[in-house]
């Protein structure tokens, strides 16, 4: 894993010969070491498609590719940072959620309709998200940001998980969501703005919720 958490707004990542880093632009705090940084213009490992993809999808969050050989410390913006590792799965995050990323994965863009039909868009108007979502897939490890820290809640056949959208971050694994109204103690003290959604994951894997319902 290239990625060490040193506090719980910033990590470093070693940077190997021969291997990449992706990173949102602007999240570089310090570095040691022969290290360089180049606009990427590829979309990552997921080429010109994914490039694309992430057009139309309206997350044109730019990324910079990372070489070299040394350290490198990630923050932005104070945000708290989650780092998750994947063993073969699919990550499925927004775009500007992304601090960091490991190189080795493959990155592209799925249509958030494709998961739950209708109620998949919905969800990306009532959370402020973007119809479309970024996806990372592979043995590699991701940092992500979040307002107030992160809990990973895990998902299971027989039991799943509810989630207020705007508190969603990412999840991974073999994992189907949909959106329900649903009437709660949050319209009941005033903290409700019309109808109240909650977020459905079901299946084999894990949800990140952050401690607040602020977008990035």
């Amino acid at each position: 894993m290239p990625f060490r958490e040193i506090n719980s707004k910033m990590v470093e990542a070693t940077v190997r010969p021969g291997a990449k880093i992706f990173s949102q632009r602007g999240a570089m705090l310090a570095y040691k070491g022969d290290v360089s940084f180049t606009p990427n213009l590829q979309g990552g490992q997921g080429g010109l498609a994914s490039m694309i993809g992430r057009r139309v999808a309206g997350e044109a969050t730019p990324l910079m590719t990372v070489e070299g050989s040394g350290t490198v410390l990630f923050g932005h913006g104070g945000h708290h940072i989650q780092v998750i590792a994947l063993s073969g799965d699919t990550l499925y995050v927004e775009a500007d959620r992304l601090l960091a990323f490991d190189g080795t994965l493959q990155q592209g863009t799925m249509f958030m309709g494709s998961q739950g039909g209708v109620m998949g868009m919905v969800r990306g108007q009532v959370s402020g998200q973007g119809l479309f979502t970024t996806t990372l897939k592979g043995h590699g490890s991701v940092a992500v940001m979040a307002h107030g820290g992160v809990i990973e809640v895990p998902i299971t056949p027989q039991r799943p998980v509810h989630v207020d959208p705007q508190a969603y971050v990412a999840h991974h694994g073999d994992v189907r969501n949909k959106l329900s109204t649903a009437l709660g103690w949050r319209d009941m003290v005033g903290r409700g703005s019309g109808e109240a959604f909650q977020l459905e994951l079901s299946g084999t894997g894990a949800v990140y919720v952050q401690a607040s319902e602020e977008k990035l």
